[in-house]
C-alpha cells in the first residue's frame, strides 16, 4: 500500500526533521563552546552564548532585524541601512551575525547606531526569544542564509521576511532542490526575494519562487562606495609602517594555500622589483599564527601588523607584512597599486573584487569565482580583472603592471567604471522592501 502525504504534512515532518537534527547535535555544539571558553580560545563569550539564545542583545521593539552571515554580507548590507538611514533616521536596527569576523566588521562600520547581537541556532525555541525581544517590524535577510525555523517563525506572526541581493548559485540550487520538501515551502512565506543577478533570478524561479515575491534588482555590492575614512586610514598605516613610497601589491581575505602561491610568485616578483611589498589579509583571524608561520617558512623578511611599527626593524627591509588584525582590509585596498582576491585560488567561490575596483585597483583572482560570477565576468570583460592560477601567472601579471603604470592604471579605472555605470540596486531593493 502507497502512503502519500499532502504537501502541509510534508512540509511539518521536514521542518520536524530538521529541528529534531539540530536538537540532536545542540549538546556536541555546547560541549565545543565550553572547550574553547575553558582553552581560552573564544572571542567575547558573554556575546557568543547568544548562538544558544540566551543574553541576546536587540535595539527596542519594532524596528529592523538585518540578519548577515558574516563580513561580505555585512559591507553589502551597509548600503541599504545607510539608505533606509537616511529615510528614517531614527529606526531602530539590529544587526545579527553567525561569525566573529562579521560581528567585528558590523562594529567597525557603525559603530552604536546599530545593535549586533548573533543569529542563535536555529531551532524554534531560540528563534521565538530573539523574535519576541526585538519585536521586528520587518526582518531582512542579506544574500544567502535561509532558516527554516526563522522564517516559519516570522510567518507565523505576520513578520514580513525578504532576501535581499538574494544570491542561488547553480550548486546551491541542486542542493536545494533534493530538499525541495523544506525549502520550497520557504519560499512561500516571504515577503520578497531581490534576486542580485539573472542567473540567481532564474535559479529561484526554478525551485518555485512565487512570481510577485521575486523580484531582479541587480547587486547593491556594485554600489561600493570608496570611504573617505579608508584613504585617511590607508595614509596613517603607510606612515605607521615606512612604507608609504613602496609599490604595494594587497592579498585580501586569503585561505589556504593561496599564501604559499603567492610567497612563491612574490620571489620571482623581488629579483626584477626589490623595493615591492606583498601585504597578506587572511580571510580568518584562527589562521593568522598559521599564516606568519608559513611566510617565515618562505625565506622572506616578514613583519606582523600587530607587532606595531616599532617592533618590525627595518622596514625598508621588509618584504612580506601580515596583516593580522581585522577591519584593515579595505583600507589596505587604497593603499594598494594591485590586489589578489582570495578564495578563488582555494575552491571558496571568491570573495567581494568590487572592494578593490572601488579604489582603482586592478585585480587579480583564481579560477574559482563562483560567488559572483555575473561580478567577476563584467569585470573581466571590461579588462579589470584578469585570472591566475599558479605563481607563475601572478609573478607575468604582476610584473607587467610595476613595469608599466599606464596598462596597471586603466586597469584600475576600468573597475571604477563599472561601479558607476552599475548604479541604481539600492533604490530598486528599497522599493521593494517599501521603503522609496
Amino acid at each position: 500500500m502507497n502512503i502519500t502525504f499532502s504537501p502541509k504534512r510534508k512540509e511539518r515532518f521536514s521542518l520536524w526533521g530538521y529541528t529534531l537534527v539540530l536538537w540532536i547535535l545542540l549538546p556536541f555544539l555546547f560541549l565545543h563552546f565550553c572547550y574553547q571558553f575553558l582553552t581560552k580560545k573564544l572571542a567575547n563569550p558573554k556575546t557568543r552564548i547568544q548562538r544558544f539564545g540566551f543574553n541576546l542583545s536587540t535595539a527596542v521593539p519594532g524596528g529592523l532585524l538585518i540578519h548577515c552571515v558574516s563580513v561580505g554580507e555585512v559591507v553589502a548590507a551597509a548600503n541599504v541601512i545607510s539608505a533606509i538611514r537616511k529615510r528614517h533616521p531614527n529606526i531602530p536596527i539590529t544587526l545579527t551575525t553567525t561569525t566573529v569576523t562579521g560581528a567585528k566588521q558590523a562594529n567597525d562600520l557603525f559603530k552604536d547606531t546599530i545593535t549586533h547581537c548573533y543569529l542563535p541556532i536555529d531551532t524554534g525555541w531560540m528563534m521565538r526569544r530573539l523574535l519576541k525581544r526585538a519585536a521586528p517590524s520587518q526582518v531582512i535577510i542579506t544574500e544567502v542564509e535561509l532558516w527554516p525555523n526563522m522564517i516559519h517563525q516570522c510567518w507565523r506572526r505576520d513578520i514580513p521576511v525578504s532576501v535581499i541581493n538574494a544570491r542561488m548559485t547553480d550548486r546551491s540550487a541542486r542542493t536545494y532542490g533534493k530538499i525541495s520538501a523544506l525549502f520550497v515551502p520557504m519560499l512561500h512565506k516571504l515577503s520578497k526575494i531581490c534576486a542580485q543577478g539573472e542567473r540567481d533570478f532564474s535559479n529561484y524561479q526554478m525551485l518555485g519562487a512565487p512570481s510577485n515575491t521575486l523580484v531582479l534588482t541587480n547587486n547593491i555590492k556594485y554600489e561600493q562606495p570608496a570611504r573617505p575614512e579608508a584613504h585617511h586610514q590607508a595614509e596613517d598605516f603607510a606612515n605607521a609602517f615606512g612604507i608609504s613610497k613602496r609599490p604595494i601589491i594587497v592579498a585580501g581575505s586569503t585561505h589556504a594555500p593561496e599564501e604559499k602561491v603567492l610567497l612563491v610568485a612574490h620571489q620571482r616578483v623581488l629579483d626584477q622589483h626589490p623595493n615591492a611589498l606583498l601585504v597578506i589579509v587572511p580571510r580568518h583571524p584562527q589562521r593568522f599564527n598559521d599564516v606568519y608561520q608559513i611566510c617565515q617558512a618562505s625565506g622572506l623578511n616578514c613583519i606582523r601588523s600587530s607587532d606595531g611599527s616599532q617592533n618590525g626593524g627595518d622596514p625598508d627591509k621588509t618584504q612580506v607584512l601580515l596583516v593580522d588584525e581585522m577591519g584593515k582590509l579595505q583600507a589596505l585596498y587604497a593603499l594598494a597599486i594591485i590586489a589578489f582576491v582570495g578564495g578563488s585560488i582555494a575552491d571558496r567561490g571568491g570573495h567581494n573584487a568590487l572592494e578593490p575596483a572601488a579604489y582603482e585597483v586592478p585585480i587579480l583572482m583564481g579560477p574559482h569565482r563562483y560567488n559572483n560570477p555575473a561580478i567577476c565576468q563584467v569585470l573581466a570583460e571590461k579588462g579589470a580583472l584578469f585570472e591566475v592560477n599558479n605563481a607563475e601567472q601572478i609573478y607575468q601579471l604582476v610584473t607587467a603592471w610595476l613595469t608599466d603604470e599606464s596598462a596597471r592604471k586603466h586597469a584600475g579605472q576600468a573597475g571604477k567604471c563599472i561601479l558607476q555605470e552599475n548604479n541604481g540596486a539600492v533604490n530598486a531593493t528599497l522599493k521593494a522592501l517599501g521603503f522609496a
